[in-house]
C-alpha cells in the first residue's frame, strides 16, 4: 500500500470522555481533521446542569489547569481551590501541605466531572470537530493507516487511531495489548455532602485501619468524599442519614455534622499496567493506559498530561502514527506514570500492613518526619502541582 494513500481523517480518537475529547480538541486546534467517537454525547445545558451536584469529582493540578484554560475550556462553575491538605496517619503521624509554602494560590482545583466535560464539548461542537454517535465494530491497522468500521456500517481511514476509552478498554482488548491488572480487594465509595462547618478551602485525608477517607472541597460549603474500603457493601446499605453519620465520625466531626447531597456509587479499585501503551498506528492515554489508585487524586491529571505529550508530539511530525513517534510518546509517558503508580500502591500496602512489629510507629512517624522537612514537603508539592 502506497504512502500516499488518501485518508478521512489525521486523528481517530475513541472516547469522548474528559481526557479523549480534550485530545480532540487540542489536535482540531492545530489544524488537524479529526474523529471522535463517542455512542453517548454528555449533556451540555449548563442551566440543567447547576441544578444538582455531581459525585465525579476531580482534582485537577495547576499545570493541568492552564493547559485547559489554554485550550479556552477550563469551566467557572463552581470550582473550588484548595490552598490546604492535612494527613494523618493511623496513630499520631500527620503531614500538612500549604500552597503558602511554595508561593501559589493554591495546591489544586476540585471540579465537577460534568461541567469541564460540558465546556469540552461545547467548545467541540462550536470548532465543528467532526463526532460520530455509534459503536466501533472492528479495527484494522497496517504499516501506513488505521481503519475503523462502525456500527452503523461506516468506514474510515486515520494515520493514527488513539484508544481513550477507558480502563476496560475495548481498543486495547482488539489490538492485543495485554495488561497487568493488580486488584486491591477495595472499593471507592463517593458521595457528596453539605458541611456544619466552613472547610476554608482545605482537604482532608485519613489512614485508617487499611481504609482511606478523603474529604475533598466544593464550593458552596460543600465536600466530596473517597473512602477506599474493603467494606464498600455494609457502608452503601446504609440509609443516607446513617451514611452521613459514618462519614462525619470516620472524619472526627471535622467539619461538624454531614448531609448527604448525591445518591452514594462505588467502583473497584486496581492498578493496571498494560505491558505497552501503543500498537501499530495506535496509541492509548488515560484510563486506557493506566489506573492509579486514588489517595493522590492524580488519575486525570496522568491523562491530561498524556494529552499534552501526545498532542505535542503530533504537532512536529507529518506522519503522526509513525513507529519511532509512537516509541517516543511511550517512552516520555513511562517514568512518570510508573513512579506515580508505585508511589500510590506503596503508600497503600504501607498503611494496609500490619504483619511486621513496629510498622505502624514507623509509618507514622515517617510522616511526622516528613512534615518537619519543608524541603522534601514542598518537592512533593510541587510534584503534584506539575511544577
Amino acid at each position: 500500500m502506497s504512502n500516499k494513500q488518501q485518508y478521512d481523517f489525521n486523528v481517530t480518537i475513541l472516547g469522548g470522555g474528559l481526557v479523549g475529547a480534550t485530545l480532540a480538541l487540542a489536535l482540531h486546534q492545530q489544524g488537524k481533521k479529526v474523529l471522535l467517537l463517542e455512542k453517548k454525547p454528555p449533556q451540555t445545558n449548563l442551566s440543567s446542569l447547576s441544578q444538582a451536584w455531581d459525585a465525579r469529582i476531580y482534582a485537577v493540578s495547576p499545570a493541568n489547569q492552564q493547559f485547559l484554560n489554554k485550550l479556552g475550556i477550563w469551566p467557572a462553575e463552581r470550582v473550588q481551590a484548595v490552598s490546604h491538605m492535612q494527613v494523618y496517619g493511623d496513630g499520631h503521624g500527620h503531614i500538612s501541605f500549604d500552597a503558602a509554602s511554595v508561593n501559589v494560590p493554591c495546591l489544586n482545583y476540585m471540579l465537577e466531572n460534568r461541567y469541564l466535560l460540558a465546556r469540552i464539548w461545547l467548545a467541540l461542537a462550536e470548532n465543528g470537530v467532526t463526532i460520530a454517535e455509534s459503536r466501533l465494530l472492528s479495527v484494522k491497522t497496517d504499516v501506513w493507516s488505521a481503519q475503523v468500521t462502525l456500527e452503523n456500517g461506516e468506514s474510515y481511514r486515520s494515520q493514527l487511531l488513539v484508544g481513550a476509552d477507558g480502563a476496560n478498554s475495548w481498543l486495547r482488548e482488539q489490538v492485543g495489548i495485554e495488561v497487568s491488572a493488580s486488584p486491591y480487594r477495595q472499593q471507592g465509595v463517593v458521595a457528596n455532602f453539605s458541611t456544619a462547618k466552613p472547610h476554608y478551602g482545605c482537604a482532608y485525608q485519613w489512614f485508617r485501619g487499611g481504609d482511606i477517607l478523603a474529604y475533598l472541597p466544593l464550593p458552596q460549603q460543600q465536600i466530596s468524599i473517597v473512602w477506599s474500603t474493603a467494606d464498600a457493601e455494609k457502608l452503601t446499605m446504609l440509609a443516607g442519614e446513617d451514611f452521613a453519620r459514618q462519614v462525619a465520625q470516620a472524619g472526627h466531626y471535622t467539619l461538624g455534622e454531614l448531609t448527604l447531597t448525591t445518591p452514594v456509587f462505588t467502583f473497584d479499585l486496581i492498578k493496571r499496567q498494560p505491558k505497552t501503551v501503543i500498537s501499530q498506528r495506535v496509541a492509548l492515554i488515560g484510563d486506557a493506559a493506566h489506573t492509579v489508585h486514588p489517595l493522590a487524586g492524580q488519575g486525570v491529571n496522568l491523562g491530561f498530561a498524556d494529552v499534552q505529550c501526545l498532542s505535542n508530539l503530533l504537532a512536529q511530525s507529518s506522519d503522526i502514527g509513525s513507529w519511532s513517534l509512537l516509541k517516543q510518546y511511550q517512552r516520555s509517558r513511562l517514568l512518570a506514570v510508573r513512579m506515580m503508580q508505585q508511589g500510590c500502591d506503596g503508600l497503600f500496602r504501607l498503611f494496609a500492613n500490619d504483619d511486621l512489629p513496629g510498622i505502624g510507629w514507623l509509618r507514622n512517624q515517617g510522616l511526622n518526619m516528613v512534615d518537619c522537612s519543608g524541603m522534601i514537603k514542598n518537592r512533593l508539592i510541587r510534584q503534584a502541582m506539575g511544577l
